[in-house]
């Protein structure tokens, strides 16, 4: 059997929010995401490994949804079971439907190897094959939209079958290089790989980016007809612009303004690099917006991240993962968000710390403050200083504001947590729930043994443990009377002071005796 045989598809239907307006007619998009990537000395596939908190190959996913809607498939090959679960993570939940095929290269036999294996993902339905076929790698993160649609118009306008991005390097060794026709022209003829070029091939500084756009009723039976008689022993996809230029067909190309746009990450210091361009990309997109930035270069916001308008943003603030930020809100230095979603006009004072949490609006937390998983901060309510909270519902108006654990709790509206409380939520085996209801006042350094449930309208007096439920409106007190003794403590310090002295005498030299006295005692 052929080596070239189309590999069968896995389609997983994930949706993903996607503005159809901007999305092309009959536009089908190839992302190629197979390599291993070894310079980047990784146990991790290349394309997995992330640029501003998002794996590269979703930046290209991303792209292609953008621009094509739901015709887009992606080729993996190692490690394709997790590169295949990001993908699904990324794009489940919204709200078009769109959905992203799948499709495996198990052999690695090359390029056009690997885009001959999505061929079975846009099999003809109800909306007939794709007139064009935009192909981009998975490793190429600062790619914009603009420049893909420039190359789409170019393609158009220019009635090709194949139109290539390009760029213009100093240094080109290690790229294949693009052989202009000796025509006047000076049309694409072919590409030549860094390994099979001769000298005069090599000194041409033009190299292939990679990311193409090919008329539909071309792109496989050419990809058919690819011979991998080269240094690799590969089926190149870079072989397509010769084979098209021998049947006489058009091929265009657009160079790029900024080589590094088009670029792969190939090394740890070119994702080091892409890194940095990505997030100052960010940041100018949240300025725009409207978002306030005391020091934008400190300030770090991962991809995924949505901020509302005139939030204001402290220097070193991190927001992480899908982190939601409302409008008005508030956040002070050195805070870090990860998968948090936090309402209108909440302020966070300095050094918190939240991961996986709910804030709602008018919300004040801080400083010192750390969220773990499963918390929720409801309306006007305030977490203050050295206050720990995991799987916890802090009610309406509700406060917290000192040097409280609280875990496994869900506390009612209007409750007053005062400074040292603690939720006992842990027995050595298992977690239990306390439940504080409505109006609650729990006085400084309570400890709450669960699972306990304390009524609305309750009141625990201060240095109190609490291990039995307490009926709504009651008084707990649960501690060793005060007995006063008078006159104690300043017997105490006689006492002491007596010890003291006799201590000092006991360790004070004997005066040596006379010898004759000395003598007489012997």
């Amino acid at each position: 059997m052929s080596p070239l045989r189309t590999a069968e598809v896995s389609k997983k239907k994930k949706p993903i929010a996607v503005d159809q307006q901007e999305t092309i007619a009959g536009l089908a998009v190839i992302v190629m995401a197979a390599g291993r990537g070894t310079r980047m000395q990784s146990k991790q596939v290349k394309v997995l490994h992330p640029v501003a908190g998002q794996a590269m190959v979703l930046y290209s996913v991303g792209l292609g949804l953008r621009v094509a809607g739901d015709r887009v498939a992606v080729v993996v090959g190692h490690q394709a079971d997790q590169v295949r679960q990001v993908i699904d993570r990324a794009t489940s939940g919204a709200s078009q439907g769109f959905s992203v095929a799948i499709v495996e290269q198990r052999e690695q036999l090359g390029t056009g190897h690997a885009v001959l294996q999505s061929r079975s993902a846009f099999a003809v339905g109800k909306r007939g094959a794709p007139s064009n076929y935009l192909i981009l790698n998975g490793d190429t993160p600062l790619l914009q939209d603009k420049t893909v649609r420039e190359l789409l118009r170019v393609h158009q306008a220019e009635r090709a079958t194949v139109t290539i991005l390009t760029a213009v390097l100093e240094d080109a060794s290690g790229y294949g290089r693009v052989v202009r026709a000796q025509s006047a022209g000076q049309g694409v003829s072919r590409i030549v790989e860094d390994r099979d070029a001769n000298d005069g091939e090599r000194a041409i500084r033009e190299i292939n980016v990679g990311t193409y756009v090919v008329d539909g009723e071309f792109l496989f039976g050419a990809l058919e007809k690819l011979d991998p008689s080269n240094a690799q022993g590969e089926y190149y996809l870079t072989d397509i612009v010769r084979l098209a230029t021998e049947q006489g067909r058009p091929v265009a190309a657009v160079v790029l303004g900024d080589p590094d746009e088009g670029l792969g990450v190939n090394t740890r210091r070119q994702l080091a690099t892409a890194e940095q361009v990505v997030r100052q990309q960010i940041r100018e997109r949240w300025l725009d917006a409207g978002v306030t930035m005391i020091d934008p270069a400190s300030t770090w916001i991962d991809a995924a991240v949505t901020i509302g308008k005139d939030t204001v943003l402290y220097p070193n603030v991190t927001l992480e993962g899908t982190t939601i930020i409302g409008e008005d809100s508030v956040l002070r230095s050195y805070t870090r968000l990860t998968n948090c979603t936090v309402g209108h006009r909440v302020e966070i004072l300095d050094h918190c710390l939240f991961t996986d949490s709910q804030i709602e609006d008018d919300a004040h937390l801080g400083p010192f403050v750390h969220l773990r998983p499963g918390v929720v901060v409801r309306k006007k309510a305030k977490v203050g200083n050295f206050v720990e909270m995991k799987k916890t519902d802090l009610g309406e108006g509700s406060k917290a504001n000192h040097l409280s654990y609280l875990g496994d709790a869900k506390i009612g509206k209007g409750v007053n947590i005062g400074a040292g409380t603690i939720t006992c939520n842990y027995d050595g085996v298992h977690k239990f729930q306390t439940v504080i209801g409505d109006g609650v006042f729990l006085g400084s350094d309570t400890q709450l043994i669960a699972p306990v449930t304390v009524g609305a309208g309750a009141i625990i007096a201060a240095g109190t443990t609490v291990t039995q439920d307490v009926p709504a409106d009651a008084l707990v007190i649960a501690r060793v009377p005060q007995v006063n003794r008078a006159g104690w403590a300043a017997r105490r310090r006689v006492l002491a002071m007596q010890a003291q002295a006799g201590s000092v005498s006991s360790s004070t030299p004997t005066k040596s005796l006379p010898k004759s006295q000395s003598k007489k005692r012997r």
